[in-house]
């Protein structure tokens, strides 16, 4: 699997670290015993629920290597340094669709922490490509599944 550099938050590491530690001591074993449960049913051949706990296992293992791979890669961004002259990761940005007329405001962040509920703009999504590097004031047009937006950036902060 090609590692890449992932760029999280103080916050969003600890929240990766904490699901990891939580997938290792709780998950792992519980799905361990699982198994074994469904081992001690007999013929294992004709056994749906071993075979079940050995696909989720399977899955559980995925996800713990996935979650290995990016703390591996994590980098934390240090907030204090993030400037907000042109848009960047990190950045709080508040902008007006020139369309309807509608405000809306998101913070770029990793795809990791993304969060749309949460105003969380995954920095891969075309809408934070376009942004990127852009200045308050400045209008951007944006292709999205739904055609082409045009958005004026009202605001930059942290």
């Amino acid at each position: 699997m090609a590692s890449n550099i992932v760029y999280l938050t103080e916050a969003g590491l600890q929240k990766l670290k904490d699901e990891l530690d939580h997938l290792r001591s709780v998950e792992r074993p519980a799905i361990s015993a699982a198994i074994a449960e469904a081992r001690d049913k007999g013929d294992l051949s004709e056994n749906a629920e071993y075979d079940a706990a050995k696909e989720a296992q399977g899955m559980l293992e995925m996800r713990i290597a996935k979650l290995e791979d990016t703390v591996a890669n994590a980098r934390v961004i240090d907030e204090s340094r993030i400037d907000t002259n042109t848009v960047q990761i990190l950045n709080r940005v508040k902008m007006k669709n020139m369309t309807t007329g509608k405000i809306v405001e998101y913070t770029l962040v990793s795809e990791n922490e993304a969060n749309l509920k949460e105003g969380k703009l995954a920095i891969g999504t075309p809408i934070a490509q376009a942004l990127l590097g852009k200045k308050k004031g400045e209008e951007v047009d944006v292709k999205v599944p739904s055609g082409m937006l045009r958005l004026e950036i009202l605001d930059i902060s942290i």
